[in-house]
């Protein structure tokens, strides 16, 4: 067992195995020799913990040591007079608390019920919340102040706002990190969107005075940490970090209602050295996408998403576990995930992407192990022909299977691996790979992989192009594939061949 992070009143720790989220058995955990709670999860967080003093973590055999960080005063949100009824709006009495923190402080949320809009958090704080400690957000979006997405006065530019690849207006959100750093966000506390009562589901991609609102969102943010929390139902991605370094997001619970549009888990945009860590997710939409822009906005900044890790996760639902763009022209690389389990989600690995987005970035280096892959209907998917999300998607030139010239508007595609990874009860395809005749997808490495099929399967889309074909039980469909490397690969259901090529790509059966 290791220590990820030590907090002022919390702390979160790993315990050392290559299994998926999950521990064989049950454990006990104690805290200095008190039972503190029950386990069966690889990353345990403890809570409550007091500033400054040294305390002793054992789960199972396993034991650890260390010292809470120093904390140099507590601003209890009693203190402000918040009405804590859920019915009288509290953000000023709790935006009062914020701005009143000197550095090093902690504002502590007491129990209660905290109706809100947004708090803007500022530099060298914490933000820590109690056990029964519930922000539940207004749902009138006239209420909510709106981030522009671009200001710019001949001498400077402000970005603040941005959705989907584009700096544009947005409502600000539940959480809001504008040029912040050394950030603890902690406790078990909750975060309740309420997204559902209000109209931001409806027409969801209309611009109604500005985009809506995120639950957390950190905008060119240093050294920021996310601990604890249970967020759910809120009106767009429950946590979006766009164009910031060094954050950890670490024991969270993250819930969207099924079937709800754009209601991603996390989204990190643009960002560097990212840990995402022990995450449940049960969304409507996908459990982590990571973005790095449109085209234009590639071209101005040239800022890929790089060095993330995402290990210990659980993904239920949604519509991929982990996803690449399909805003991803800056590029995404150096990326690590492993030791999650994916359940019931319609894809484990999707990439999306198309003519169009760009090559200022490249998508490559990725490599997944140590998966379990539950009643996911296609673990893996890399689709160059994607033709939803914004600014287009459907005209000839995005699925024309035509070649078309390589310039700088031709998305480039690289190596991805594959390792230790059980795949059950697939239901469409083990795999579809749909690359570029101009620009083929480099290479796939499958190295001990195990499929094994729904057999009482019905056919349905894997992926999402303008002239789609249904598919049950399908091996690895590869189109404009380079190379695969197969070692140890294991089918067991799969109707028709265990590879389905378009003749072009060299396979090596190792």
């Amino acid at each position: 067992m290791h220590i990820i992070e030590i907090g002022t009143r919390y702390a979160v720790v790993e315990l050392d195995n290559l299994l998926p989220y999950y521990t064989e058995e049950t454990m006990e955990v104690f805290v200095n020799e008190n039972f503190y709670a029950k386990s069966n999860k690889n990353v345990i967080g403890i809570y409550d913990l007091e500033p400054n003093q040294k305390y002793n973590i054992k789960v199972g055999n396993e034991a650890v040591q260390f010292v809470t960080k120093e904390e140099v005063i507590c601003l209890h949100t009693n203190l402000f007079n918040p009405a804590k009824d859920g019915v009288t709006d509290d953000t000023l009495k709790l935006q009062a608390a914020i701005l009143c923190c000197p550095e090093g402080g902690t504002v502590y949320v007491d129990e209660g019920l905290y109706l809100m809009t947004c708090l803007f958090l500022k530099s060298n704080i914490n933000l820590y919340f109690a056990k029964g400690a519930k922000f539940i957000c207004q749902y009138d979006r006239n209420k909510f102040p709106v981030l522009p997405g671009l200001i710019n006065n001949g001498v400077k530019e402000l970005n603040l706002g941005s959705f989907e690849g584009s700096e544009t207006d947005v409502f600000a959100s539940i959480i809001t990190g504008i040029n912040i750093e050394n950030v603890t966000i902690g406790g078990q506390g909750e975060i309740d969107g309420q997204a559902i009562l209000g109209d931001w589901y409806k027409n969801h991609n209309e611009k109604r005075i500005a985009y809506r609102p995120f639950g957390i969102y950190f905008n060119r943010c240093e050294n920021v940490s996310v601990a604890g929390l249970y967020i759910h139902d809120t009106a767009c991605w429950n946590i979006h970090p766009y164009f910031s370094n060094n954050l950890n997001f670490l024991d969270l619970r993250i819930e969207n209602p099924t079937g709800m549009p754009t209601t991603d888990g996390i989204d990190p945009d643009c960002c560097n050295n990212v840990l995402i860590l022990g995450v449940s997710f049960n969304v409507g939409d996908d459990c982590i996408a990571i973005k790095s822009g449109t085209i234009d906005f590639a071209k101005k900044y040239l800022r890929p998403t790089s060095t993330l890790t995402i290990r210990n996760c659980l993904m239920q639902k949604g519509h991929g576990a982990v996803v690449f763009g399909s805003e991803a022209s800056g590029g995404i690389n150096d990326i690590i995930v492993s030791q999650c389990y994916f359940q019931n989600t319609d894809r484990g690995l999707r990439i999306k992407t198309r003519r169009g987005r760009g090559r200022y970035g490249k998508i490559e280096n990725i490599t997944f192990k140590n998966i379990i892959m539950d009643k996911v209907a296609t673990p893996f998917v890399i689709n160059m022909f994607y033709n939803m999300g914004p600014k287009g998607g459907h005209e000839p030139f995005v699925w024309s299977k035509e070649k078309q010239p390589v310039d700088i508007t031709t998305p480039y595609i690289g190596h991805f691996t594959f390792n230790d990874i059980k795949c059950k009860d697939v239901s469409l395809a083990a795999g579809v790979f749909l690359g570029l005749p101009e620009e083929p997808i480099k290479s796939l490495t499958f190295d001990n992989v195990e499929f094994s099929y729904d057999l009482n399967a019905k056919p349905g889309y894997p992926v999402m192009i303008e002239h789609k074909d249904e598919m049950c039980r399908v091996g690895l469909y590869l189109d404009n594939v380079d190379r695969l490397v197969l070692r140890n690969v294991i089918f067991s259901g799969n109707l028709g061949e265990e590879v389905v090529t378009n003749g072009k790509t060299i396979i090596e059966n190792i």
